[in-house]
């Protein structure tokens, strides 16, 4: 089951990189945030969406929200994903499945892997209420910017 909009955003501690814990409390309710839960770092479509959101990061500050990616990558596999490629943003790793699962973001199975985030985004507005909500089943179906944009806009 997914987070509807309408509902209150759930928050959890997670790690940017080992023991590094980021949480996500202090940012949900109190500014605009984008969660970007994605399958798999480094792998094509998942590189391209993040990449995206990083070579557009002055359209996203100006509209102050923030931003996290999310997969169930360890947390150095996350760390490395965000040096490489440079994001100004935290990657988040959800190693345990806890957030994707609350969120409704978790394929049960996916090619033969079992746990693996869906590509989903989340907008929430500064008083911790989804605002936007789109979860895909397919892996490779890209993200639509110009919709989150809009969602962000809107709170």
């Amino acid at each position: 089951m997914s987070i509807a909009v309408g509902s209150h955003a759930p928050a959890f501690t997670l790690a940017c990189k080992p023991g590094t814990p980021v949480d996500l409390s202090t940012s949900l309710g109190k500014q605009i945030t984008v969660l970007l839960f994605f399958p798999l770092a480094f792998s094509p479509v998942c590189t391209a969406e993040l990449c995206t959101f990083r070579d557009n990061w002055s359209k996203w500050k100006e509209l102050s929200c923030n931003i996290f990616g999310i997969s169930i990558d360890s947390p150095f596999v996350a760390a490395k994903f965000r040096e490489i490629e440079g994001f100004p943003f935290p990657v988040l790793s959800d190693f345990n499945k806890e957030m994707a699962a609350a969120y409704g973001a978790l394929h049960a199975d996916l090619k033969g892997m079992k746990g693996v985030t869906k590509r989903a985004v989340f907008v929430v507005d500064a008083k911790g209420i989804v605002r936007y909500a789109w979860i895909s089943e397919d892996p490779s179906m890209q993200v639509d910017f110009d919709a989150i944009e809009k969602a962000v806009k809107a709170c």
